[in-house]
């Protein structure tokens, strides 16, 4: 299992991406070899949000030209995660059939991206 520091590199912030937050979607730079369950597992242990949904994009690199040196542009991959805006407490049924509540809190959104834009 991979830590999740090692799946998120970072988040892309554009004009494009901002627009998507208040429907509670966040896009992110994650390694090329990770996966939507990792994806999902990360984003939920480093900002203690929970996930709906995950789409993932790869990129291949392009080629790039400098005089007569030719090169190729790294391959990348961008998730856009989904996060819950408005989670509701889990209910489950513990031995004897009592049900109860977990006591995880979510938060609603991801404040350390929301804050670089400055929308206080």
């Amino acid at each position: 299992m991979k830590h999740a520091e090692d799946v998120i590199i970072r988040p892309i912030m554009t004009e494009r991406t901002y627009s998507n937050v208040p429907e509670g979607k966040y896009t992110f730079e994650v390694a090329i070899n990770s996966t939507k369950l990792e994806i999902k597992n990360a984003v939920e242990e480093l900002f203690g949000v929970k996930v709906k949904k995950v789409n993932t994009m790869r990129y291949d690199g392009k080629n790039k030209r400098v005089g007569v040196h030719q090169g190729k542009t790294k391959a990348w991959k961008k998730a856009i995660v989904q996060i819950d805006t408005n989670p509701a407490e889990n209910k489950y049924l513990a031995k004897g059939g009592k049900e109860t509540k977990s006591n995880k809190k979510y938060k609603t959104e991801i404040e350390e991206i929301s804050s670089a834009f400055g929308t206080n």
